[in-house]
């Protein structure tokens, strides 16, 4: 039974003749609205001492579960902020993961190739390829079209480096590779963007000076200037123009090639007898 908590009336004699003459009817008027088409109720006095202010005013039942509620409570999660949200606890990683040497490999000449893969390949391969995300995070490369970081190169120059074979020798940079430097003269590569290689604080500097420049050259007293040494620089190519085309005209008169001909004929002076 459903229990309605709030102010209970006071009956007086025409809420019980209604009442009387509603469950007198019941039986034979439809969609009447009784209690009976319904969940029984019963109406509580709503007591400060008793009863939540939450439940004033609704109608509630209690359901009856084989479990304690409170256990199982959690008042911080029921905030209302919390509504389409669930709750998830962050995965804490085992302290020693386990070791392969308890395990004994299969044989690589006669084990299936998912066995190869899950024995030989991946132990080395999946560490490189965590290295390569976090590399490639550093470089941007999640957040930008274009980079210069080459995942390729990244994972050829970790693998060389992290072979067993090589634990007593330094480390090796990418184009320092035999076989690197071997292929790369058979097969060059286009040289990067400069773009790419600069920093954000380099092109940053770069992209500034340029249009502070840009700037100073739209002041007035400064395009004047540059007009002025424009127009300079077209006079004197003039004067050299002229001076050719003089020398030219000169040898054409005479007869004589200016090439073969040393410039003392063209100037009318005349060597020592």
């Amino acid at each position: 039974m459903a229990k309605v908590l709030g102010k209970k009336p006071v009956k007086n004699l025409w809420d019980e003749i209604c009442a009387e003459f509603e469950s007198a009817s019941a039986p034979f008027v439809v969609g009447s609205g009784g209690d009976q088409e319904s969940v029984a109720t019963e109406l509580s006095q709503y007591d400060a001492s008793k009863h939540s202010p939450v439940f004033y005013g609704h109608m509630v039942a209690k359901i009856p579960v084989d479990t304690s509620v409170i256990d199982d409570f959690k008042p911080e999660h029921s905030h209302p902020a919390f509504l389409g949200h669930a709750v998830v606890h962050k995965f804490i990683r085992p302290l020693s993961p386990p070791t392969s040497s308890t395990i004994p490999l299969p044989d690589p000449k006669t084990c299936s190739p998912i066995e190869y893969l899950e024995h030989y390949i991946f132990p080395v391969l999946l560490p490189g390829m965590f290295e390569l995300l976090k590399a490639a995070k550093a470089e941007k490369c999640f957040e930008r079209k274009w980079t210069k970081f080459n995942a390729c190169d990244f994972l050829t120059e970790w693998l060389f480096n992290r072979n067993p074979k090589r634990s007593d020798e330094e480390f090796t940079q990418f184009f320092e590779i035999p076989f690197v430097k071997s292929w790369l003269v058979i097969y060059p590569r286009a040289p990067i963007a400069l773009s790419l290689l600069l920093s954000d604080e380099e092109a940053a500097i770069i992209i500034q000076s340029f249009w502070r420049g840009y700037q100073v050259r739209c002041m007035p007293e400064v395009h004047e200037l540059r007009e002025w040494q424009k127009e300079l620089r077209e006079e004197k190519e003039g004067y050299s123009k002229k001076i050719s085309e003089f020398w030219t005209k000169q040898a054409c008169k005479v007869g004589v090639d200016m090439e073969t001909d040393t410039p003392e004929e063209f100037t009318g002076e005349s060597s020592a007898d």
